[in-house]
């Protein structure tokens, strides 16, 4: 018997609290454990031309596919294939810069880094410029060239960091070198190139009057990986190429140095306050919070929920505890449900056809054609005899350089 002062506190099996809760409880089992990180599939360099451009280039992807397909026309002379990659993606570089759509959506909290538009590091939008300097040059236009490697310097800078400084050895060399092929003075530019380069390497004097300009790259570029509890750490690693360095023999003559200007895998590395770690970094720090909220408030709904149960047991009014147990609960689904829904993942696709090291050669030769070999050397200077490739090239007559294009990359 009840007396007739106190109402009688019967719950049925089922509740939406006692739901809610069970519902809560399972979402924390299930969003909590889709932390394991897998890094991305890699995509080689190979192929030819016509495989790279069948790639299904989806439009967030397209600047990749315009860098792998350039380099690889570069390397097989395929000089218009390779302009007009590069002129795309150097045009949708400067695109994404502005404030458009897809830059919102690049800044947004809840955009996987691999759904952004892709654009590159500082590292590959500054070989994009580089590789686009040198085919300016081959046309007969050095002042082009000259913007271009201007450009790369810029993208390698951080205005906002006077420590984060443009460290390219050979772009500032080139920028100076045209300048004096132009008649100007390239001192300063000189100057800048020889300070990176440090006590390693003696820069050669500029060469106005020289007529072949040699470009060579050698070695495997950087490789992108993800690290950290979400894989929001982006990190690069190289395997280091047993081409040290090469050298270029031409008609049976005096073999001409190619030593290493610059190093990718260190232009990758070492590059301080990048943004993109930074936004990256904020990015997991709410998703861990946003998840340790859920838990906590979870974890504060089943406890409201058991003081209600008890209370009733009890003949006590319960509606408080019910009431704090479903708010509760709420909140801790949604910061759950923000949590999963936070992806802090890196960006690791990557232009995976770039060389390790560049260097440069500036030869004056008679017109005609010329024949000999590039040979690459080992750390002891010992000749790689199963790399080492024929060159053969002609130069025309004086008033426009010729520009030769050598690369140890698989064509």
């Amino acid at each position: 018997m009840t007396s007739a002062g106190h109402a009688t506190h019967r719950r049925s099996a089922f509740s939406p609290v006692r739901a809610l809760a069970i519902l809560g409880l399972a979402g924390t089992g299930l969003l909590g454990g889709g932390c394991v990180t897998e890094l991305p599939e890699h995509r080689t360099g190979g192929g030819t031309v016509a495989d790279r451009q069948a790639a299904p280039a989806v439009e967030r992807d397209r600047v990749l596919f315009d860098y792998r397909i350039a380099a690889t026309a570069l390397r097989r002379g395929d000089d218009t294939v390779a302009k007009e990659k590069l002129d795309d993606a150097i045009a949708r570089i400067g695109g994404i810069i502005a404030n458009s759509a897809d830059a919102a959506r690049a800044r947004s909290l809840f955009a996987s880094e691999n759904s952004k538009v892709f654009i590159g590091e500082p590292y590959e939008r500054a070989m994009a410029y580089f590789y686009r300097g040198i085919l300016y040059w081959r046309d007969g236009e050095p002042d082009n060239a000259r913007a271009c490697f201007r450009s790369g310097q810029v993208i390698d800078s951080d205005p906002t960091n006077e420590l984060d400084d443009a460290d390219y050895v050979l772009l500032d060399y080139l920028d100076g070198f045209a300048t004096a092929k132009l008649g100007g003075d390239g001192s300063d530019s000189f100057a800048r190139a020889q300070r990176h380069a440090g006590e390693r390497l003696a820069l050669p004097p500029y060469q106005p009057k020289a007529n072949v300009l040699v470009f060579a790259e050698y070695g495997y570029g950087p490789r992108k990986y993800a690290t950290g509890q979400y894989g929001e750490l982006l990190r690069f690693y190289t395997d280091d190429s047993p081409s040290r360095a090469a050298r270029l023999v031409l008609d049976g003559g005096v073999p001409v140095p190619l030593p290493v200007y610059d190093d990718l895998g260190y232009q990758a590395t070492t590059r301080g306050g990048r943004v993109m770690d930074h936004i990256l970094g904020n990015k997991a720090v709410f998703k861990t919070g946003a998840s340790v909220a859920g838990d906590v408030a979870l974890a504060g709904s089943a406890i409201a929920h058991d003081s209600a149960r008890r209370r009733d047991r009890e003949g006590k009014d319960s509606d408080d505890q019910e009431f704090a147990a479903f708010g509760l609960g709420v909140l801790g689904m949604l910061g759950k449900l923000a949590s999963a829904a936070t992806d802090a993942q890196a960006d690791t696709r990557q232009w995976d056809n770039l060389p390790q090291r560049l260097s440069f050669a500036a030869l004056t030769l008679p017109p005609g054609a010329h024949v000999g070999r590039i040979e690459f050397l080992d750390r002891d200077g010992n000749v790689l005899e199963q790399r080492t490739q024929s060159v053969t090239f002609s130069v025309g007559p004086e008033g426009r350089d010729t520009v030769v294009f050598l690369s140890e990359l698989k064509r």
